[in-house]
């Protein structure tokens, strides 16, 4: 590729840029690399581009490269990258009269950007059944919390209880919304530039469906400057990765610190924690702290991700998409370690209990009870319990001593009149069990609408592991096409 240069490449730019681009792509597209040589041998065979001799002597020595695998390749980090390194390897081989016919119909710029896609659609591939995993190990945790009352948040502090069942399954939710954006963003990958060239495509009779069919892909891209100069599947894939960890990011967290003694009603197994030594008493889930900090690792990703100008250029093909694979593999980490601490996780019902009983959470409780019983408005019955909350701190009671009697006195002291409103239904109200079940609106933490949820859930898991099952049958029909189609050559 330096043949009309007369320097060599300086040992700065071969170190900085070449060997770490070369031993990256010799870890992650080697075996995507060959399967494209191959299927667009088949094709040029087939289209009569490349006779039948020189086809079967450049397939051959393909599947002695790939076979003998990228370790034995004799690698010259001089060439650039690990594209002309295979290509040197294949005419060390069969020589370069006939090895140069495998270029036939496409450029280096082609090939980059459809090994690209095939790299990206494995990961994402991966993240996909990650998603789905942890979703499946989420609807058992709401099979088995549903009635078990949680403490629910707002500024750090207790505002009302809620279900564990309907705190598992807000996450559910969001876990669903992010499978559908990785989805896309999976589909959006699974389409085929090769064939189009540098930006113009080919003067060749090439058949560009053929290849694509043969490599997986559900269809090729549209327009030549498009096909090679496209990066916005990169960022798609990103933003939805993003999102997906800032959810991860979030029930890590909520579980990390329901999981500290101020908190005290989840504890892990001693596996997934560490302790200090200066401090032997302290248990910390030190993955939660872990996971936290790989959903930054991701949002930087998305910012790398930028391609500007239509065509082919080295941003593109290695700095655009550095961070990317990383990303993918901080994603892997999140959710496993995540999965792995899940497994040893345990709720303590009793603390949970008592948190949700024996704080402010009960006072919304209150409110509505008084506008529904005394008929006075929202906005007196917040005055009111705002002044029945100071009188308790003042007083250093507990809200278990709050009764009838006390709010007719505050009542009067503030509006001059007496507001009455049942002991027992002030005694009801004070419990966090009958709080929870008073809330019967549609989609709300009651425990029979939190297993109407679990069931829509449960279904469509069902119908995103169809269709992951579907992909995967589709990855292994393709290898098997391609299998097929090479014995079948003529």
């Amino acid at each position: 590729m330096r043949e009309r240069l007369f320097s060599e490449l300086p040992e700065k730019v071969i170190r900085y840029l070449f060997e770490p681009a070369i031993e990256n792509e010799m870890e992650r597209s080697f075996q995507n690399m060959m399967d494209v040589n191959k299927a667009h041998l088949s094709m040029l065979m087939s289209e009569g581009i490349v006779s039948e001799t020189a086809g079967h002597t450049i397939m051959q020595a393909l599947i002695e490269i790939q076979a003998a695998g990228v370790e034995q390749l004799k690698i010259g980090h001089h060439l650039e990258d690990l594209y002309f390194n295979i290509e040197q390897g294949l005419i060390d081989r069969v020589g370069i009269e006939v090895a140069g016919q495998l270029s036939i119909g496409r450029s280096r710029d082609d090939f980059d950007a459809v090994v690209i896609r095939m790299n990206s659609r494995d990961g994402l591939q991966k993240v996909c059944k990650l998603v789905l995993k942890l979703r499946a190990i989420l609807i058992e945790r709401v099979d088995d919390y549903c009635d078990l009352d949680l403490n629910g948040y707002i500024h750090m502090q207790s505002l009302e209880p809620v279900t564990l069942g309907n705190y598992f399954s807000a996450t559910l939710h969001a876990l669903e919304r992010d499978f559908t954006r990785i989805q896309k963003a999976l589909q959006q990958s699974n389409v085929s530039p090769l064939g189009l060239g540098g930006m113009a495509g080919t003067a060749f009779s090439i058949n560009r469906d053929k290849v694509a069919r043969l490599l997986g892909f559900t269809d090729t891209m549209k327009n030549s400057l498009d096909g090679i100069a496209s990066c916005d599947y990169i960022l798609e894939s990103l933003s939805a990765m993003n999102i997906f960890m800032s959810h991860i990011n979030r029930l890590s967290y909520d579980l990390y610190m329901l999981s500290r003694e101020e908190y005290g009603i989840v504890e892990f197994g001693d596996a997934d924690t560490v302790t200090d030594g200066m401090m032997h008493k302290k248990k910390s889930l030190i993955t939660a702290e872990h996971i936290k900090a790989k959903s930054s690792h991701v949002l930087a990703a998305v910012v790398s991700a930028t391609h500007i100008p239509y065509g082919h250029y080295r941003g593109l093909a290695g700095e655009s998409t550095k961070y990317f694979w990383g990303a993918l593999n901080e994603v892997e980490a999140a959710v496993e370690l995540l999965l792995e601490a899940m497994q040893t996780m345990e709720f303590k019902e009793p603390e949970m209990l008592e948190r949700a009983s024996d704080h402010f959470s009960i006072v919304t409780e209150l409110t509505d009870l008084l506008v529904g019983e005394a008929r006075i408005s929202i906005r007196r019955a917040h005055q009111l319990i705002g002044h029945l909350i100071n009188h308790i701190f003042q007083h250093q009671m507990s809200f278990k001593q709050l009764d009838a009697e006390l709010i007719e006195q505050l009542s009067i002291q503030m509006f001059g009149k007496r507001i009455s409103v049942p002991q027992e239904k002030i005694e009801n109200a004070l419990r966090s069990v009958t709080k929870v079940e008073a809330k019967k609106v549609q989609s709300g933490s009651v425990s029979r609408e939190v297993k109407n949820q679990l069931e829509r859930l449960k279904h469509k898991l069902l119908q995103d592991e169809i269709w992951m099952t579907q992909q995967v049958q589709k990855n292994h029909w393709s290898k098997d096409k391609l299998k097929n189609n090479l014995r079948q050559t003529p």
